[in-house]
């Protein structure tokens, strides 16, 4: 009797040893199980990252090769994408949507670097009261210059570059949010219809609605203003791809729960919703704000509900516009199992893009902007390798 309870016991301690299907199993700075449940295979993505993926054959933590699959991007979706944040235009946009600065040009020569290195996504923040000074006017066109010129450099630094020009302002002009005691819905679609009435030409171009909406009192109501804007764009005669962020500062964690099942309902007047991407936003640290240096988990786990929900809800995309970590070991190894899962989960997730680099110098916590011509570790290490 002892003996079958001593064997069952062991049975129970090996299956308790092994790493679920679609679990980590292996990577750099990893100390759980490195095998997996019968029915899947442990298979190194990258150095930093190894999943438990379906599969009949015996699992192993150290497949002899692997790549990740060539998978063709959805019936009109976005291919798959990586990059990084070049920031400056937004420098200075409070979380309350205010805004007193004057926007500093991020380093063209950045877009040429990252794009020789295979980033094909530039994120280019900007704020709303730079591009209309005056709320629903006109957009000031010598601020235009500045922000086309950037565009338009990061374009110019790969033919399948895409850009995400980025509204950064928390759903808030100066405090208030939109249609909830703020700007009108109007108000606010009217700058995305300007864009499109300058971008609208070109579909390597993505506009990213807004950042970041926090603390919205009525999440309907958001959503109403996202359908809103959709239809505006479109409208204006924009085939862009459209970015519609969530609640709760973009949170892929909250998305499923939260906005997800009132954003999957947003249509688009050109049929279809494969150029309506969900915006989501998880940083790594202790508190999930993106200003600690040390990085605590790998947001495996929230990536894989996430990917979950956009299949149950019609297979749909997302992209993780912001997450990063400091130049530390532990944001090294967890940042890079993060985007090893985004860019093995393609095309549900369609990319990444890290913050940040453009004006931010090599003393900001989450800095990736070169050093010279030397790169940050965090982008050698944990970015670079999962570039498309």
């Amino acid at each position: 009797m002892l003996k079958h309870v001593a064997t069952l016991l062991a049975l129970v301690s090996v299956a308790l040893a092994q790493s679920p299907v679609w679990g980590q199993c292996g990577g750099t700075g990893w100390s759980g199980a490195t095998t997996c449940v019968s029915g899947s295979v442990c298979t190194v993505l990258n150095a930093y990252y190894s999943q438990c993926i379906p599969g009949t054959a015996s699992s192993t933590s150290s497949p002899p090769t692997s790549t990740v699959p060539s998978t063709p991007a959805p019936a009109g979706g976005l291919p798959r994408l990586g990059g990084v944040n070049t920031a400056g235009y937004d420098f200075s946009v409070a979380t309350d949507g205010s805004f007193k600065g004057t926007g500093v040009t991020p380093p063209a020569a950045q877009f040429s670097h990252f794009a020789g290195e295979g980033a094909n996504l530039f994120r280019i923040p900007f704020a709303w009261q730079l591009m209309t000074p005056t709320l629903g006017g006109s957009i000031d066109q010598s601020f235009f210059s500045r922000y086309d010129a950037t565009v338009q450099a990061a374009l110019n630094s790969g033919p399948n570059v895409f850009v995400i020009v980025d509204l950064h302002n928390y759903a808030r002009w100066n405090g208030q949010i939109i249609a909830q005691g703020g700007p009108t819905n109007a108000q606010f679609a009217s700058i995305w219809t300007q864009l499109a009435a300058k971008y609208g030409s070109n579909e390597r171009i993505i506009f990213g609605i807004m950042n970041e909406p926090h603390d919205v009192p009525s999440i309907s109501t958001w959503v109403d203003t996202v359908q809103q804007t959709v239809n505006a764009v479109r409208a204006a005669g924009s085939k862009n791809f459209l970015l519609l962020p969530g609640s709760s500062w973009a949170s892929a964690q909250a998305f499923p729960t939260e906005a997800g099942p009132l954003l999957v309902k947003v249509t688009d007047p050109l049929g279809g919703t494969s150029k309506l991407i969900f915006d989501v936003h998880k940083y790594l640290d202790s508190d999930n704000s993106g200003t600690h240096a040390d990085c605590v988990t790998d947001n495996v786990s929230v990536m894989q509900t996430l990917v979950s929900f956009l299949k149950a809800n019609g297979n749909r995309q997302a992209i993780l516009s912001e997450t990063g970590g400091g130049n530390t070991s532990s944001c090294e190894s967890m940042l890079g199992s993060e985007l090893a899962f985004v860019k093995n989960n393609f095309p549900s997730l369609a990319g990444f893009a890290v913050w940040a680099a453009g004006a931010f110098d090599t003393t900001y916590v989450l800095t990736v902007t070169p050093n010279g011509n030397q790169d940050q570790p965090l982008w050698v290490q944990a970015v670079q390798p999962n570039l498309p």
